[in-house]
């Protein structure tokens, strides 16, 4: 049993006062991300998900912002120097 992620996630952006849906690619076996106060994209491997540094910092996202996320993809909303710092050290697994 695992999770499936699509390969091609829609984003609405809004022009005016009208939303308008966009195809963003991701690789499959990757997943898109939104980290910071830019909500600066980047694309990870799914492994990191099973990574315990990666699941702490999930699980503190959790714990202080909720499941709430408004980009249509996982908000992470850590300092992107964090984040970079996190998944450099996961890059060298």
């Amino acid at each position: 049993m695992g999770f499936r992620f699509p390969s091609i996630i829609k984003r609405a952006s809004f022009v005016g006062n009208r939303a308008v849906s966009k195809v963003v690619d991701v690789p499959k076996g990757y997943l898109a991300v939104y980290v910071g106060e830019k909500q600066k994209r980047f694309v990870i491997p799914i492994s990191y998900l099973n990574q315990p540094l990666f699941q702490d910092l999930l699980i503190q996202v959790e714990e202080e912002h909720g499941y709430d996320h408004p980009m249509g993809g996982l908000t992470i909303p850590c300092g992107e120097d964090v984040f970079q710092h996190i998944t450099s050290c996961l890059n060298g697994l």
